[in-house]
């Protein structure tokens, strides 16, 4: 079967024919729709951040303070724990060595 040029509707290297109108009108209507979101992105930002700020000072224990509580019973349960350990009776039983047989 041979291949014959006459039978080929489009000629080698053929781009399709584009109209700038309508690429130009969705490039602008994606620009103004990433604009849109930045701003609703920005309002929304906003609103959470002073809600935020809100709740925050609304609480009768600061989270700054609160954590360093959370710390300070941290440590002290470790430590009371480590001195649990520590003073334990069985703790205090150490391993006999057996002597060497010679």
């Amino acid at each position: 079967m041979a291949y014959d040029d006459a039978t080929d509707s489009q000629p080698a290297g053929n781009w399709p024919q584009v109209r700038s109108g309508p690429l130009v009108a969705g490039g602008i209507l994606i620009g103004i729709g990433a604009v849109v979101a930045l701003v609703g992105t920005a309002v929304a930002g906003v609103h959470l951040a002073a809600a935020t700020r809100a709740w925050i000072n609304d609480l009768e224990t600061p989270p700054g303070e609160l954590a360093r509580l959370k710390w300070e019973q941290a440590k002290h349960a470790a430590n009371t724990g480590a001195g649990a350990w520590r003073n334990h009776p069985n703790a205090k039983i150490g391993l006999a060595r057996r002597s060497s047989s010679s």
